[in-house]
């Protein structure tokens, strides 16, 4: 179990090892311009109670942004993340986080940092889905999935 502060929660790394802690602490000392902006953005959501933690730790992943509450990751790509190995990988990844039932979603750095108004109104839309329980039938889909994939497609 992981004490922070008065509140204890022992789902909310899903196993991470303490090393990765120690690795996640080091990333948040070195922000991409991307994730600084749009952490401005997120930090503002705590007054709505959705606490977002940057460079957080699960299973053997670190999050760029993670909200518990909802079980939602939101992934700042950079340019290493455009070629086809890399798209494997982070694929690969976002599939190993939604078997815990986190959702994840993805904007490159481009679009962060030239479309915030739109980035944001898509991280709302899916803060709304997800914050509000419907059923499948409701959401439009068997699964309930949200569209993950950022700027790319259309959020439902």
């Amino acid at each position: 179990m992981v004490d922070l502060g008065k509140s204890k929660v022992k789902d909310m790394f899903i196993g991470a090892k303490s090393e990765l802690f120690i690795y996640a602490r080091d990333m948040r000392n070195y922000p991409t311009e991307a994730e600084k902006v749009l952490w401005k953005h997120l930090r503002k959501m705590r007054s709505k109670g959705f606490v977002f933690r940057r460079q957080h730790p699960i299973d053997i992943f670190i999050a760029d942004f993670y909200c518990h509450k909802i079980k939602l990751v939101i992934e700042v790509d950079g340019e290493k993340h455009f070629n086809d190995k890399a798209r494997e990988y982070d694929d690969g990844r976002s599939g190993e986080l939604e078997r815990f039932g986190v959702n994840v979603i993805r904007f490159t750095h481009d679009e962060v940092l030239n479309n915030q108004e739109l980035v944001l109104k898509k991280i709302n839309k899916i803060i709304d889905e997800l914050a509000v329980p419907r059923s499948p039938r409701e959401r439009g889909t068997e699964g309930g999935e949200v569209n993950k994939s950022g700027g790319q497609e259309e959020v439902r």
